[in-house]
């Protein structure tokens, strides 16, 4: 059984374990039935969501004493020690979801402690992990960059997330297809940082490229976008975009604060002109 905290990046990453799992042979359950082990896949972008951790790893092994428990994601990345100090079965990180099955599976069978963290900042590729999942939903995720290198004053992710990582373009469009196989209506294309997918790549292709890309590819499907950085939305991203239409015409801009000092200090990489202006050409196109 597998609990999910945070973002659209960690549920989409609980539903590739999901499959690993399943195609290994095994039974996923709901997280409130018995189970022989229990994954909570962490989130840490705020002290509430490390409250929340904490919360579920104590109820998980006071409810079931005799069952694994294994810990991933960016809570454990960080608080490693924490975590270890909640007597949890396996420690993994933000990464590494294969090796982190795999310890899971032999912490099950040895009863033995299992441990495995790198260091986030020295993470140079894209993890590649199976799409879909949840075949009752019409709706699916596939995630298409990891890390992050804003290194915002207010937060933590490019620590526990590393550099950014991007998903090579044939790679991308492939999932697309293979979950339109799979009977999927729509799929929203997510990352810890969407703009920033194709910097790493050869080129440098822009992330409007991945989009027209996956839109052509699947054609009778929707295509939603996950929340995006302003300054992703040009002239050029709006102009090569707009004739799509399985694009969903509805767009997530985050936005930190309304006022520029704080927006300035918060270290984010546009103030309120700009994201007026982003907001001018998604409305005008």
């Amino acid at each position: 059984a597998i609990y999910t905290l945070g973002c659209k990046v960690n549920q989409y990453e609980t539903q590739a374990m999901e499959q690993t799992l399943r195609a290994k042979g095994h039974q996923v359950v709901e997280f409130s039935d018995e189970a022989d082990a229990y994954v909570v896949n962490t989130c840490s972008v705020t002290a509430v969501a490390d409250k929340k951790n904490r919360a579920v790893l104590r109820r998980c092994r006071r409810e079931h004493p005799e069952a694994v428990i294994g810990v991933c994601g960016c809570y454990s990345q960080h608080a490693a020690q924490a975590v270890r100090e909640l007597e949890v079965d396996v420690v993994g990180g933000s990464g590494g979801r294969q090796q982190f099955l795999e310890d899971l599976l032999a912490a099950a069978q040895n009863r033995t402690y299992q441990e495995h963290l790198d260091n986030a900042l020295r993470r140079r590729e894209f993890e590649v992990l199976p799409a879909g999942g949840l075949q009752e939903r019409t709706r699916a995720m596939l995630k298409v960059q990891d890390g992050c290198t804003n290194f915002c004053t207010y937060c933590i992710i490019p620590y526990t997330r590393g550099p950014i990582r991007s998903a090579p373009l044939e790679t991308a469009v492939a999932q697309a297809k293979q979950l339109e196989q799979a009977g999927y209506r729509e799929i929203v294309v997510t990352g810890i940082e969407i703009a920033g997918w194709g910097r790493d790549l050869p080129g440098k292709p822009p992330v409007w490229l991945l989009i027209a890309e996956i839109c052509k590819a699947v054609p009778h499907l929707r295509i939603r976008l996950g929340s995006l950085e302003p300054r992703i939305v040009t002239e050029e991203f709006v102009t090569a975009l707009s004739g799509f239409q399985n694009l969903c015409p509805q767009f997530h801009l985050s936005m930190q604060s309304g006022c520029d000092t704080v927006l300035a200090r918060m270290h984010r990489k546009y103030d309120t002109a700009r994201y007026r202006e982003s907001v001018r050409l998604l409305r005008e196109y």
